[in-house]
């Protein structure tokens, strides 16, 4: 049985909910990264939202062979309230947070904890480096990882590395977080953007390091990955309401976009200049997603993802923007209805 004998320099967070098929292989492959660099003095803890598919039972046996590993619950089901909990029970003084999603590269904690050093920055972290498994999942990596699907932001470009707005996952001391305010526990998504904006605001710094390196698979559906991109558009409104400003003018561009033809398509039975604007607006739109979808298929030499990509690129817009507009009109309505 492994066990600590001092108490953790580092303690690795880990949110989880239901994810039997993928936290064991998370654990094992975790445990072997903590064994080659056990100088580090490291705990794990993960935050269970109570789960019913055997998750804890299976985090439970490992843990039972490991005293590094640590379940705690996390009776609010969400990733904010899971963060917040793993948190306050640390006992190291710099916090990495993971998720069981991801492939980690076997000196990752160990450049997460010199980064945050080297760099003296609140928050240090990798790019999102995506990647697929299948056609469907494959190619909504490689279309994820063009600049006309995220904007060009840098948390996108593996090797970039500098200042930043935001990371892939985190590292930060755990004084830090304590100071800024943790997780904001009403966010259901955009939690980890939100507390990058607070640390901005705060005159702090965030920094990628393109030696950090992880690789994460991205939901394996359109429909799935709609859902995702509507509740990071509809939780984005509350983070901008909050702050009263956005953390980055791009997140405002597919709910800008989407409003737009909505509203074109509405005026145009007053009028059939709108519907010509609409079809405009519509077509250069099309002719843009396919320019993007060929760019993105010639920069990985892989003509067969051509047919599915445009579709692709219009679930992250219109899953972004449908989500962003629902956030307008619920969160704006719910703030009036308060004053």
């Amino acid at each position: 049985m492994k066990s600590n004998t001092t108490t953790p320099q580092v303690s690795i967070i880990v949110p989880c909910f239901n994810e039997s098929n993928y936290v064991g292989p998370f654990l094992d492959n975790l445990i072997d990264q903590l064994d080659h660099n056990d100088a580090l003095g490291v705990e794990v803890l993960v935050a269970d939202g109570m789960s019913n598919d055997g998750t804890r039972r299976i985090i439970e046996q490992i843990a039972a062979n490991d005293s590094r590993i640590g379940l705690i619950d996390n009776p609010g089901r969400i990733v904010s309230t899971g963060l917040n909990s793993a948190i306050r029970e640390a006992r190291g003084d710099v916090i990495v947070r993971m998720d069981v999603h991801s492939i980690y590269a076997d000196d990752y904690v160990q450049k997460c904890v010199d980064t945050l050093n080297n760099t003296g920055a609140d928050n240090v972290g990798g790019s999102i480096r995506p990647r697929g498994v299948g056609y469907l999942q494959e190619a909504i990596a490689i279309t994820s990882d063009s600049s006309f699907s995220m904007g060009g932001a840098r948390f996108h470009d593996e090797d970039y590395e500098g200042l930043v707005d935001t990371v892939y996952l985190g590292c930060w001391r755990k004084k830090t977080l304590e100071h800024i305010g943790m997780f904001d526990e009403e966010l259901v998504r955009n939690q980890d953007d939100e507390l990058n904006l607070r640390i901005t605001l705060s005159g702090g710094k965030i920094w990628q390091s393109k030696e950090i390196k992880s690789l994460y698979y991205p939901r394996p559906s359109l429909r799935s990955l709609f859902s995702q991109l509507r509740q990071y558009g509809y939780w984005k409104v509350r983070v901008i309401q909050k702050h009263q400003r956005p953390a980055s003018l791009r997140s405002l561009v597919p709910g800008l976009f989407l409003g737009a033809l909505l509203l074109l398509l509405a005026l145009s039975v007053i009028n059939n200049v709108f519907a010509w604007g609409f079809l405009l607006l519509a077509g250069i739109y099309a002719v843009a997603t396919l320019m993007a979808s060929i760019i993105a298929c010639k920069r990985i030499s892989r003509i067969k993802f051509l047919p599915i990509m445009p579709f692709i690129f219009a679930t992250f817009h219109f899953g972004y923007g449908c989500g962003f507009l629902q956030g307008i009109i619920g969160f704006g309505l719910r703030h009036r209805k308060k004053t």
